[in-house]
């Protein structure tokens, strides 16, 4: 084992916090994994990784080595795709929301993956706030408003909304011509996002000013297709992507409201730690995802 392949290893480890993790992410033995790293001490002289039963973490030796690997192993990386043609290859582990993964990106897929065919894919749907670096992610993908966050942001696209609600629920309470007739008895769907204390309210581009109400909700939810087919079920008015629904639009089970007075459109980013800026497949994989997102339909650039 050469070197830069130790240190692949070794960034790994301390990234993960765990050898069996680490091994996992790259296909190898935990015990190639655990005899890289000891080689990697005797060469050095120093102890890199504080080992204890519940967990693996850089000593501070290990940190200041593996700042510097972590840029070795990038330039590296940017050197032999430029100059040898040889493409991007290795695991992408990937956090975005299910239904933006099934609409934007897994069409396109194929393709993407028949032009890179040494890269894999491994995407999950967390919708929860996580340790990008710790938890061995490469990127994630975040709709909304960011926190402050020391991760690198690249902004993938803006999702146009609009203000829904089904037509039995509209015979029933009346259709809103103005904001103000919400207030009259009208209800919401709750939609409670993970990372935020309270539900979201409808808002409204009034006058060149945003307006934000909120109506009682007899049901409250914390997931897109619940919210969906709550709206769809005359439970209440969504305010939602335009993408989103598109078949319930074709298929009349849920009817677009205020028109004239959208949502704002809500930003699409992706998220990656400055150590793996330079990857060369995380660039080839945001270059095409940033791609399929603008391709999408209902979106504002």
């Amino acid at each position: 084992m050469d070197r830069f392949d130790a240190m692949r290893i070794f960034t790994r480890v301390a990234e993960r916090r765990s050898f069996s993790l680490a091994a996992e992410d790259l296909g190898i033995p935990r015990s190639t994994v655990t005899d890289a790293v000891k080689l990697l001490e005797q060469r050095l002289g120093v102890r890199l990784l504080e080992r204890t039963t519940r967990v693996v973490r850089p000593t501070l030796d290990g940190e200041a080595y593996y700042q510097r690997c972590i840029r070795l192993i990038a330039d590296l990386e940017d050197v032999e795709a430029g100059f040898s043609g040889v493409k991007p290859s290795g695991l992408l582990r990937v956090d975005l929301h299910g239904t933006q993964a099934r609409y934007f990106l897994l069409p396109g897929l194929p393709a993407f993956l028949e032009h890179y065919p040494d890269i894999q894919l491994h995407i999950s749907e967390t919708h929860q706030p996580i340790d990008l670096v710790r938890e061995g992610y490469d990127c994630i993908v975040r709709v909304g408003a960011l926190s402050d966050s020391n991760l690198i942001q690249r902004k993938l696209a803006e999702l146009a909304r609009g203000t829904f609600a089904s037509p039995d629920y509209l015979s029933k309470f009346g259709v809103p011509k103005t904001p103000d007739d919400l207030e009259d008895g009208h209800r919401m769907v709750g939609l409670l996002a993970p990372d935020m204390p309270s539900i979201a309210p409808l808002a409204f581009h009034v006058d060149g000013k945003i307006r934000e109400i909120i109506l009682p909700a007899v049901i409250t939810v914390t997931g897109a297709e619940t919210n969906v087919a709550s709206a769809c079920a005359g439970l209440g008015i969504i305010q939602v992507p335009r993408y989103r629904i598109e078949a319930e639009i074709a298929n009349g089970s849920l009817v677009e409201i205020l028109r004239d007075m959208p949502p704002p459109a809500i930003p699409v980013h992706a998220l990656y730690s400055h150590t793996r800026q330079l990857s060369p497949r995380l660039r080839v994989f945001l270059e095409w995802m940033t791609q399929q997102y603008r391709e999408g339909a209902g979106l504002v650039h």
